[in-house]
């Protein structure tokens, strides 16, 4: 069988595309998670979870909302931003739609139409160019397979091995590698924290509320100590009054960071990319729901358009996400500019205060 398209990656850029072209298109989707279990305390993906507003509005431009069962709370209204360098602290206004990540990846794998051929606990080997399209091996189960398409879809995330393959000698955006670790939750934390520090890394860190425990983590230059460093920020956190319960787990994943729109690399020929296997996530904040959904609404188009030509017309049809990374590039040098962002929480624009503080000290709560 001679399929039209084949995507490796069943994460929201994937199962997104398989959405979009699973009714008129012949598609296979590879992806290598059991897509079939998941437990609640099983923390397989390094990922906060949480849906911020650019990728609300693209949920929405695809008709989506997300059901309650998926849910995690609280729901989040704030970002706590701190400064540790400088002993700053402020409060932004921001909603957040906090999600169990895991949930979140499988209610929108089954959106996908069941024309959609799914191999689920699958692994990616490599592909073949041909006169008439790609072939691809993979492995489910242990056993090799072989399939062949007229376009192949890399959705395969930061270590895509579709890309590195593709383009070997190319440059990519800077890696880092992201640690999470899971504490029993101990004192209600309704907000998003956002914490800087040069000591610990020059991205940032975090601290994200669930029901019943709370995560921390970090964006870390793996060539430092990564492992040391994220001790040093849980050694901070503590300091600054954080009540870390019992540790439920920890796990990491390697991170993008597109400096330059240089390093971003949709593909070519009959070979394309999307998500951050692409390149495509915010080098100021590492969101990147929203560039996987626009990115696989980009390449559906381009499909639909020609898929003979699909690579040239989806690297078209990307020239607002490329002028998105060129702002974000900007936001990124003003946040991480230890001036510019001292300057910025000094002046307290944008800020609001915390009424729940004001509570408190009044004996209030």
């Amino acid at each position: 069988m001679m399929y039209d398209v084949i995507i490796v990656g069943g994460g929201p850029a994937g199962a997104t595309l398989a959405r979009l072209l699973g009714r008129s298109r012949k598609v296979l989707l590879i992806e290598r998670r059991d897509m079939q279990r998941i437990s609640r305390n099983d923390f397989k993906k390094c990922c906060g979870g949480l849906v911020a507003p650019d990728a609300q509005r693209l949920l929405a431009e695809l008709g989506l909302g997300i059901p309650g069962d998926v849910l995690d709370g609280p729901q989040l209204f704030a970002v706590r931003t701190m400064d540790l360098g400088h002993d700053l602290e402020r409060y932004y206004q921001r909603h957040y739609i906090n999600v169990n990540r895991e949930k979140f990846d499988r209610w929108l794998i089954s959106l996908v139409p069941s024309e959609v051929v799914i191999e689920d606990r699958s692994i990616f080997k490599e592909y073949v160019e041909f006169g008439k399209g790609v072939q691809v091996s993979y492995a489910k189960d242990g056993e090799e397979r072989l399939a062949t398409a007229r376009l192949l879809v890399g959705a395969d995330g930061a270590s895509s091995r579709v890309r590195r393959q593709l383009a070997p000698d190319r440059k990519g955006p800077k890696k880092y590698i992201a640690i999470q670790e899971y504490f029993r939750q101990t004192e209600d934390q309704p907000y998003y924290g956002s914490i800087f520090n040069k000591d610990i890394t020059d991205f940032y860190s975090w601290t994200i509320p669930k029901e019943g425990f709370l995560i921390v983590g970090s964006a870390l230059d793996p060539d430092r100590e990564p492992t040391a460093k994220f001790e040093q920020l849980k050694r901070k956190l503590q300091k600054e009054g954080f009540d870390l319960g019992k540790s439920l787990g920890r796990n990491s994943a390697y991170l993008n960071r597109p400096f330059e729109t240089g390093q971003i690399l949709t593909g070519k020929g009959k070979v394309v990319l999307i998500g951050e296997a692409a390149g495509w996530i915010s080098p100021s904040s590492a969101e990147g729901l929203s560039y996987g959904f626009k990115s696989a609404l980009n390449l559906s188009g381009a499909i639909d358009e020609n898929i003979d030509r699909a690579a040239a017309n989806y690297k078209r049809n990307s020239k607002s996400l490329y002028l998105n990374i060129k702002w974000k590039g900007i936001k990124s040098f003003l946040m991480y500019n230890d001036y510019t962002r001292k300057m910025i929480m000094k002046s307290g624009i944008l800020s609001m205060g915390s009424i729940k503080e004001k509570l408190v000290e009044t004996g209030i709560i």
